[in-house]
């Protein structure tokens, strides 16, 4: 009897969030920066809920919650993508058992106590900070700005 010698190497389940208000090179290299982290990655986008991003932004977002969900599955980098809570942050983060959470470098609003919150419920993940990518042009306000003086 042989057996197979070849180590199946579990994937790491990262997580990522974001509103994702049309996609642009930022939101490709911040996918990229996530998936990276591990060489076995299985990447999970998280889309903003239109209500939590006016709630947020003050603002509702151009394209809707279900049309930035359509352009993140085209994404090839990402794995899979869900719809984040509509009143609680936690709980769609603790269904999808990541075992990273990849934290864009701008990403303030929920992140503060995460990972107490998170071990409060139970459930412990690694949390990262991910490097920006040409900040001060990739950035959906300033990118909304330039085409204005276009």
């Amino acid at each position: 009897m042989v057996k197979d010698k070849t180590k199946r190497i579990r994937q790491t389940r990262i997580m990522v969030f974001g509103t994702f208000d049309g996609l642009h090179a930022g939101h490709l290299n911040f996918f990229k920066q996530a998936k990276k982290i591990s060489k076995k990655s299985f990447l999970i986008a998280s889309i903003a809920r239109d209500k939590n991003v006016f709630r947020i932004k003050k603002k509702f977002p151009v394209l809707s919650e279900k049309k930035r969900m359509a352009l993140v599955k085209k994404i090839r980098l990402v794995d899979k993508v869900i719809l984040a809570g509509l009143r609680n942050h936690l709980p769609h983060i603790i269904k999808e058992r990541p075992d990273i959470i990849a934290l864009g470098y701008d990403q303030k609003f929920y992140v503060k106590n995460l990972k107490r919150d998170l071990k409060n419920k139970g459930f412990l993940a690694k949390i990262v900070r991910l490097k920006p990518y040409k900040a001060h042009i990739y950035k959906n306000h300033l990118l909304k700005i330039k085409k204005q003086i276009q």
